[in-house]
């Protein structure tokens, strides 16, 4: 049984969201007796958040969901400099527009986790341009600038491991941990937010700003992070093989979503239920209970549970009804992931090689197109593709007016003809 008295830490270390804590008995008895603030900052740097950040909005939505005030922080102001943390080189820097145009896109996922408005409890977004591009940089050294040591700041890992490989960290990334912990100070004046959460990659960053603040007269802040999650095979959350697991439907649609967490690994399923979905306690323990084929069935609630927050639970359904029709009936549906290509090409022949490899990108080349070929890897509207140099062609558009190139059991693309 979990030790905490307030309801906010106790479901998060119910449902292993918890790595490290400041000073826990401190932040428990705060949340115990009042409705605290706390955030997460999140850099704009591509136009949507990918399944790594999941972790981070749901406690966010725990948050808000236990009576507290969440803040999702866009990095408008910080994202003009970058996070070097754990990072081998430094980042692309970003024009304002791109930033700008990243979180207006980033913005629409957060809806679905929180509800804000101008209530005591309602979610708040905030971007720290607000009062980080307006700084007057003088007065920023002589204000903020004296209190860091540059000594501590060399010591801490995230810095230490680019010196140590003798990597170049330049003076702007250097400043980026001096800029996050003001932001915390900002936000504990301005709205008396009390906590900042992230990765335990932010550990070093998040105590910079509690030390910053009790230099500058704040209240007692504090700090509290979550395990950085791999798969149980070491792979990183939120990256599959085709790339990103992106959160924006406009970039990764619900069937794709839905499927990479219905291939979640058997020995991460119960975590992952407790950490990404919002179903209780009680029914995740009945779901692991379960073992043998049945795995498979509670996989398939992890990704309709998983989908449905994101994008709605229509939307959610008609993904696990898609993959149903597509692996069980070897049915065409609609909602697979569709390319379209020119007419003219088909009326030419596409190689079937380059059909997998640069038209549906279901495998990394044209090489690899061809040894699976030979393992008996690829299917052509569900027959096994035994001859490399096959071409497809009018001839081979099903019923539909499509042509189905499956990879393996799971992964499944249409071409269709404009």
């Amino acid at each position: 049984m979990s030790s905490y008295k307030s309801d906010f830490l106790r479901t998060l270390d119910e449902r292993g969201f918890i790595h490290q804590i400041s000073d826990e008995k401190g932040l428990d008895d705060l949340f115990a007796k009042e409705t605290v603030t706390a955030y997460i900052g999140f850099d704009p740097t591509a136009p949507s958040l990918h399944a790594g950040s999941l972790i981070q909005i749901m406690m966010l939505h725990w948050l808000q969901a236990t009576g507290h005030r969440a803040v999702s922080l866009m990095g408008g102001g910080t994202g003009m400099v970058g996070d070097p943390s754990f990072k081998d080189e430094a980042r692309q820097l970003m024009t304002l527009d791109t930033i700008e145009a990243n979180i207006a896109s980033i913005k629409r996922v957060f809806s679905n986790y929180l509800s804000y408005g101008e209530g005591p409890r309602d979610a708040l977004m905030i971007n720290n341009a607000e009062w980080l591009r307006a700084l007057n940089y003088l007065e920023f050294l002589r204000d903020v600038g004296r209190h860091f040591s540059v000594n501590r700041m060399l010591s801490f890992d995230s810095v230490k491991t680019r010196i140590d490989r003798e990597q170049s960290l330049s003076f702007l990334e250097f400043n980026y941990m001096i800029l996050q912990a003001y932001d915390f100070v900002e936000l504990a004046k301005r709205y008396d937010c009390r906590l900042q959460m992230g990765g335990s990659d932010q550990w070093g960053n998040i105590v910079n700003g509690i030390d910053l603040g009790h230099r500058m007269g704040t209240p007692q802040l504090y700090a509290l992070t979550s395990p950085l999650l791999t798969t149980s095979s070491g792979a990183k959350m939120g990256k599959s093989a085709n790339g990103a697991v992106w959160l924006n439907a406009d970039m990764l649609g619900p069937y794709e979503f839905w499927q990479y967490w219905r291939n979640t690994e058997d020995a991460d399923v119960t975590r992952f239920l407790k950490l990404y979905t919002t179903l209780p306690m009680a029914e995740i323990a009945r779901l692991s209970a379960l073992n043998g084929p049945e795995i498979n069935e509670v996989k398939k609630i992890l990704a309709t549970e998983v989908t449905a927050i994101l994008h709605g639970r229509e939307a959610a359904e008609g993904a696990a009804e898609t993959a149903r029709k597509t692996f069980e009936e070897g049915a065409i549906s609609a909602d697979l992931p569709t390319v379209e290509v020119p007419g003219a090409e088909l009326e030419a022949g596409i190689g079937v090689l380059a059909a997998f490899a640069e038209k549906a990108g279901l495998v990394a080349s044209n090489g690899e197109a061809r040894r699976q070929v030979k393992s008996g890897g690829l299917k052509v509207n569900d027959a096994t593709v035994t001859d490399e140099k096959a071409v497809l062609t009018k001839a081979d558009l099903t019923p539909e007016g499509v042509i189905k190139l499956s990879f393996g059991k799971k992964k499944h693309v249409l071409l269709r003809p404009l």
